[in-house]
Formats: C-alpha cells, sequence, structure tokens
C-alpha cells in the first residue's frame, strides 16, 4: 500500500492551506486536484464547470483524481470529489482518506462566492443543502476526522500527525 494522505472536506474547511503545510512538515509531496484539473484542461474550474456542466465537471474530476498514482504526497481533494466511487476508491487503496470537518457556520463565514471558488452546486442549492447532502459522503470515506472549525492551520496538522499514527 502506498503512503498518501488524501485530504476531503467541504470547500474553505483548510484542505489546500493544511495539506501544504503538512506535507512540508511530514516531508511528503503536494497535490492539489482543483489546481490539477485546472491545468490539465487548461482552464478555472468555475470555466469548467459552466461550459461542461456539473454532471460532466464530476466525471472529468473523477477520471483525474482516479489517474493520481504517488506516493508519499498529501492530497488536497476539490470538495465535490466524493461523488466518484472510483476516485475515492484509488484515494483510498493508495492511502489514508483525512476528513477535515468543518461546521456550517464556519463553512459559511469562510466562502465568499461558491462560483468564482468553482463549487459544484446545483443553481437552487443553497450552502446548507449542499453541507447536508455531502456531510454524509465525507463520513462515509473518511478513516480520520479532524475538526477544523477553530483554531489556525498549523493547530489542525499538529492533530493529524498527533493521530496518524493510530489510523
Amino acid at each position: 500500500m502506498k503512503n498518501n494522505i488524501s485530504l476531503i472536506g467541504m470547500p474553505a474547511a483548510g484542505k489546500s492551506t493544511v495539506g501544504v503545510i503538512l506535507a512540508k512538515y511530514m516531508n511528503m509531496g503536494f497535490i492539489d486536484t482543483d489546481i490539477l484539473i485546472q491545468t490539465v484542461k487548461k482552464k478555472k474550474l468555475f470555466e469548467i464547470i459552466e461550459e461542461s456542466g456539473l454532471e460532466k465537471f464530476c466525471e472529468i474530476e473523477g477520471r483525474i483524481v482516479s489517474s493520481i498514482d504517488t506516493d508519499s504526497t498529501v492530497i488536497a481533494t476539490g470538495g465535490s470529489v466524493i461523488y466518484n466511487d472510483d476516485a475515492m476508491k484509488n484515494l483510498k487503496k493508495n492511502g489514508k482518506i483525512i476528513y477535515l470537518k468543518t461546521s456550517y457556520e464556519a463553512v459559511v463565514k469562510r466562502l465568499q462566492n461558491l462560483e468564482e471558488r468553482g463549487v459544484v452546486h446545483k443553481n437552487d442549492q443553497s450552502v446548507y443543502d449542499l453541507y447536508l447532502e455531502r456531510v454524509p459522503l465525507y463520513e462515509k470515506w473518511s478513516e480520520l476526522t479532524i475538526d477544523t472549525s477553530f483554531g489556525k492551520p498549523e493547530d489542525v496538522v499538529a492533530e493529524i500527525m498527533n493521530k496518524i499514527g493510530s489510523v
């Protein structure tokens, strides 16, 4: 089994920020799947979603995340990766999955604009509805849950490093 650490969670949970710091402290590589998708498609996430639609974007995301074949890497995923079972199975097969859990209130406070951030959601879907839809999926796939609602990214990294030996 490979030794990756994949971070899943709502947009604004801190996956990218925590991921960079965690990779640095653990002497691991780092991949942000949102950036990887933008690099492969040569477009911003919101442009891909606008042009392709939600379903096609999730297929693209799933295909790209399913193809990640790396070791000793922290992988910060997009919040919608949990909609693709093949992508999640690939992440699970190749390491640990950690859910960065964030309260609904913290997500709302941190999120500025769903569209500009490239957050996958239906047009009539509120942030609250999106939160309720996704939380059970994050819980389903995770091996470890860390609350990121409070504290600094460095505190979250310290907690992950303290608990990771028991996963």
